[in-house]
């Protein structure tokens, strides 16, 4: 399974955690390549474990920029495959098929948001005051189509569709990806990946709207959010595995940068236009190791 969906929409630990899992499913190419069935590491179940650190905005829209661990946990049991949604996990219950053109995706996914509940750096944001922790819970469906330009690469397109269930945001936030994946060798592999995030108007009112009592505390306009595309991305990864054969597990390098931009009334937004910035980056650096 290879798709990204790339912590916050492409906050940093959301988007590393998926580019590490693309680099572990070069599964494919490792059981192709390596050794007979059976000898791989990936044969049957497996499990990567790691951590790493990322920088990248505070919150969606902010122009201060914060450096946060990040653990890793991704693997196969049972046919399962699960890897992270930072913070949060994602599955897919269809089992693939070796060999086979095409894989599908479908499986439940979680994930915590943050945002303006902790690192405010601004203090006229702050002055918001803090948001509830958002708990999302909905599923992932997708398709991924193998060998397209050779026989060890991959295109993808998945799609997250989630709710929030802690009463915070109370909305709804659907979020499409596009990737292709290849591996450039035996131990490296590479991905790109483009991105979006749909949001309901609940969503966008509980992040990006200012009403009078806001305004008044911290001196920014008045403003109401109504839901719409929030932003769109591209992240690029890159995984090193340090003895040049995935197949036998180990150690694993993974570096990962993105670009994201704010739109619409998330653009629009005080909290965007006057106290931070569209434009949002990230990058990280994490070490895995497989067995």
């Amino acid at each position: 399974m290879t798709y990204l969906t790339p912590m916050k929409s492409l906050s940093v630990a959301h988007s590393l955690c998926l580019g590490a899992a693309l680099f572990f499913s070069t599964t494919a190419y490792a059981q192709e390549q390596g050794p007979p069935a059976g000898e791989s590491v990936f044969d049957g179940d497996y499990l990567t474990i790691g951590g790493g650190a990322a920088v990248g905005p505070s919150y969606d829209g902010s122009d201060d920029y914060v450096i946060s661990p990040l653990p890793v946990v991704i693997g196969s049991i049972g046919g399962i495959d699960f890897q992270p949604r930072g913070p949060g996990f994602a599955a897919d219950f269809i089992r693939d098929t070796d060999g086979a053109k095409v894989d599908f995706i479908l499986g439940p996914v979680v994930r915590a948001r943050f945002d303006r509940h902790n690192s405010i750096k601004d203090k006229v944001v702050r002055s918001l005051g803090k948001l509830d922790v958002a708990v999302e819970l909905g599923a992932v469906a997708g398709v991924q189509v193998n060998r397209v330009l050779h026989d060890y690469d991959s295109l993808t397109a998945a799609v997250d569709t989630r709710w929030d269930v802690a009463g915070a945001h109370g909305g709804m936030v659907v979020f499409p990806t596009l990737t292709y994946f290849t591996p450039l060798s035996r131990g490296v592999a590479v991905s790109f990946a483009i991105s979006a995030e749909h949001v309901d108007d609940d969503y966008a009112d509980y992040y990006f709207t200012i009403d009078p009592a806001g305004a008044a505390a911290s001196g920014l306009p008045t403003f109401s959010a109504n839901g719409g595309w929030k932003n769109v991305g591209a992240t690029i990864f890159a995984g090193i595995d340090f003895d040049g054969d995935v197949t036998n597990g180990g150690f694993a390098l993974f570096i990962l940068g993105g670009y994201s931009k704010m739109l619409e009334d998330a653009k629009r937004s005080p909290i965007t236009s006057i106290r931070g910035d569209s434009d949002q980056f990230l990058g990280a650096i994490g070490l895995g190791y497989t067995f």
